[in-house]
């Protein structure tokens, strides 16, 4: 490896700029930055996943896990490409690697009847702020489309990381033995915390 960091701040960036890969310089509130800093932010909440997961409780969680952990490197990757711009990181295998895990993990959930809210568990609620973030990246993305060129294979993979994330986080409940928040409609039933 080549290139390493020995100093931290530069102060390049004290004037509201930052430096892309390939030596461009732009606004820090740029679209590209705020996607690139989103994709950023994902990656520590898969992080903070896969530090929850109960992976020793169930074999499927044991290769989401894994998943997981490769997963952050192609979030990594993912941030590189679009730090330069027309670049191509991301491709057809991924996709077919998220769809693949959540085939693996949705077909032994029951199917969904109502809808479902954040919650439930500690590390259920952590992968759903994961698929939130990761649905944020994805609005971003194709903000971004708008004005710049992405890889539209790079818009796709996080599309289905998003509902990899959704049946995790449906899968983690059912491992844990504990039961998924469902919606109720204003007026079905009474509400917790309602008067």
């Amino acid at each position: 490896m080549g290139f390493r960091l020995s100093k931290i701040y530069t102060k390049t960036g004290d004037k509201g700029e930052t430096g892309l890969a390939d030596g461009t310089r732009i606004k820090k509130s740029a679209m590209r930055m705020d996607v690139i800093g989103t994709i950023d932010e994902l990656n520590s909440w898969v992080g903070a996943v896969i530090s929850v997961l109960p992976a020793e409780r169930d074999e499927k969680l044991g290769k989401a896990k894994n998943y997981l952990s490769g997963l952050q490197h192609t979030l990594f990757d993912l941030g590189g490409e679009l730090a330069i711009p027309g670049s191509t990181l991301i491709d057809e295998d991924d996709v077919t690697l998220v769809e693949q895990h959540i085939d693996l993990i949705n077909d032994t959930l029951e199917p969904l009847k109502n809808f479902v809210l954040p919650g439930g568990s500690n590390c259920a609620s952590q992968v759903h702020l994961s698929r939130t973030c990761c649905r944020r990246a994805e609005r971003l993305m194709f903000a971004l489309i708008e004005k710049d060129p992405v890889n539209p294979v790079s818009v796709q993979f996080i599309n289905r990381l998003s509902d990899f994330l959704f049946v995790l986080s449906r899968y983690v409940i059912v491992a844990e033995g504990k039961e998924e928040v469902i919606w109720q409609q204003k007026g079905s039933i009474k509400r917790p915390g309602s008067r």
